[in-house]
């Protein structure tokens, strides 16, 4: 979530952001919860580990993350009680440089994520598949665009480095999250909790909520009242899921490799 953004931005930074979020189709206000705090939030905020969701997340990319470095993220996942579901998303991106025909479609998304004292907008390219179509190609057994619909393995291809193609993607995950989604008494918005556990026992949890674009700032001044009051105390450094995901898998596979 976004508590003191608008306070830690320069004037020119909190106008470029406010442009993006007038020109996107959401906002997403973000925040990670420190190591430390992480059972006195999940304590506080009464959460019920048997309403959790889980997922499994896989990422591709290259071993030295070419794709993170060209800004594109490549992701699947597994969800309990659903099908399976697959993005490939662009960051940063500018809603007025996306072409007319993806912005009109139902599956492509224009969102601005705000963590405390930054923010990014990217454009997603979404897609939903049956139960058991992501773990065959996340494993090998079979190529992995085979995860991806027709849309977006062209949207891939236009955006991708240039002689990176889907299937020498390696897989980096899986990582197994626990999502409870509610709506907490004294808050008049749902909440996502999401708890990221990675093969080594560390974690990562982030709370989260959807605002429209016109009202991130009450939003997020609202939900740093309700937190407050909670006794939730907010992360001192904030941590991207992706980012610190692509990263851990990275370093494992290049230690495997050394």
């Amino acid at each position: 979530m976004v508590s003191e953004s608008a306070a830690t931005l320069s004037d020119v930074d909190l106008g470029n952001a406010m442009a993006l979020m007038a020109e996107s189709d959401s906002v997403e206000l973000k925040l990670t919860v420190d190591e430390a705090d992480r059972w006195s939030t999940i304590t506080s905020l009464e959460l019920d580990p048997l309403d959790a969701q889980m997922r499994q997340v896989f990422f591709f990319d290259t071993p030295d993350l070419a794709l993170d470095k060209a800004g594109v993220v490549v992701r699947a996942r597994r969800v309990q009680g659903k099908g399976d579901d697959s993005i490939v998303k662009l960051r940063p991106v500018v809603p007025s440089d996306m072409p007319a025909d993806l912005r009109t479609s139902s599956d492509f998304v224009v969102e601005v994520d705000a963590v405390p004292g930054g923010y990014v907008c990217s454009g997603s390219l979404k897609a939903k598949h049956p139960a058991g179509t992501v773990q065959p190609s996340a494993t090998g057994e079979r190529p992995l665009r085979k995860a991806f619909s027709k849309a977006q393995r062209a949207f891939y291809r236009a955006h991708a480095p240039e002689g990176i193609d889907l299937d020498s993607l390696v897989t980096l995950g899986p990582i197994n999250v626990m999502k409870i989604k509610y709506a907490p008494e004294g808050f008049s918005r749902r909440l996502a909790v999401e708890l990221w556990v990675y093969p080594d026992g560390s974690r990562i949890l982030e709370l989260s909520t959807r605002c429209a674009v016109n009202e991130p700032f009450q939003v997020a001044a609202e939900a740093k009242a309700f937190l407050a009051e909670r006794g939730v105390i907010l992360g001192s450094g904030q941590t991207t899921k992706t980012r610190a995901a692509l990263s851990y898998f990275s370093k494992q596979l290049a230690e495997a490799n050394s």
